[in-house]
């Protein structure tokens, strides 16, 4: 008699296997690059930066560094010779009356948005980021990126590289900001302003030899990208509907919107193989908004998305006025 295999087996096995199928698919990707570009893969330098945070990751083997730049298109949204792939003009507002319902006029806020929760962590640079006078100031960008990569690692180690990705171009950014020239590295406008006069940009479509030298403006560029992915998975997360589809196809969703057209075939599959093994929707909830109800956690999470939205909107903006949009 055959023995089958229960339920719950099967689905430790799929977690099991998703991970590996991922890596299986960019080791053979990887060796496949390194194999006809290995002259031009370097070991990574330490930038005399490095000591601005103590937990810094350690410096990658040639191998994992082609990984990381493989892997990082997952979220920064380019592929190597595509020269823009950020839409033209600013995301529309995405925050609809679905979540009306749930707001009750009066009601006290929940912890995770005040200022130790773990949205209230993120929305609170993020927004202060945003100045009056409609720039965007860089150290307060970078410290929201920082609580967001907080809140994003926990949520699988199939995302290590491509967070760890994010963390080395926030770093790289930091170093700028807090560098010798800090004071051209005040927001996105001096700093635009500042690396065209001294002729830092990189030309369009073209990728510096050496990452640890791009440019500030074409680094926030990558960064920019990302946050328009991680802000479509979660407002979609958060206003999908009650027994709808769960975190992983609502993200993988967002994925197809904002980033799968400029990828290769094999970083789309292995990007949409990681998404897949996601937390469920009301465990994501629960990571976002621990302590309350789901109702709850959808609203926090709706406008934590939301904030991420103004950031990005505002950014796209001045990107296009600055003529950044074609840096990588």
């Amino acid at each position: 008699m055959g023995v089958s295999l229960t339920s719950p087996a099967l689905g430790r096995w799929f977690c099991h296997a998703i991970p590996f199928a991922i890596l299986t698919l960019l080791f053979l990707y990887t060796s496949v690059r390194l194999f006809h570009e290995w002259p031009l893969v370097l070991p990574a330098q330490r930038s005399q930066q490095s000591s601005l945070w103590e937990l810094e990751p350690p410096s990658p083997s040639p191998v994992l560094t082609a990984l990381l730049q493989i892997t990082s298109g997952i979220l920064t949204g380019c592929r190597p010779g595509v020269q823009s792939c950020n839409p033209e003009g600013p995301l529309p507002s995405q925050i609809g009356p679905e979540l009306t319902a749930l707001v009750v006029p009066g009601k006290e806020e929940p912890p995770c948005l005040g200022p130790q929760g773990v949205l209230g962590r993120m929305m609170s640079p993020f927004l202060a980021c945003l100045s009056p006078e409609g720039d965007v100031q860089l150290s307060q960008y970078l410290a929201g990126w920082r609580e967001l990569l907080r809140f994003l690692t926990p949520l699988g180690s199939v995302f290590a590289f491509a967070t760890s990705e994010a963390f080395v171009k926030v770093t790289a950014l930091e170093a700028c900001v807090r560098g010798p020239d800090a004071l051209h590295y005040a927001s996105l406008a001096t700093m635009a302003t500042w690396e065209r006069q001294a002729g830092l940009l990189e030309l369009p479509g073209t990728a510096p030899r050496d990452q640890a030298r791009a440019s500030g403006s074409r680094t926030l560029l990558l960064l920019h990208r990302a946050l328009r992915w991680s802000q479509l998975c979660l407002h979609r997360v958060a206003t999908g509907k009650l027994g709808g589809p769960d975190a992983g196809m609502q993200c993988g969703d967002a994925y197809s919107t904002a980033l799968a057209e400029h990828h290769p075939w094999l970083i789309r599959q292995a990007a949409r193989l990681a998404i897949l093994a996601l937390p469920s929707r009301g465990r994501l909830l629960q990571l976002a908004c621990p302590g309350t109800t789901e109702a709850d956690a959808r609203v926090a999470l709706a406008r934590a998305a939301r904030v991420l939205e103004d950031v990005y909107n505002r950014t796209q903006n001045l990107l296009t006025r600055h003529g950044l949009l074609q840096l990588a």
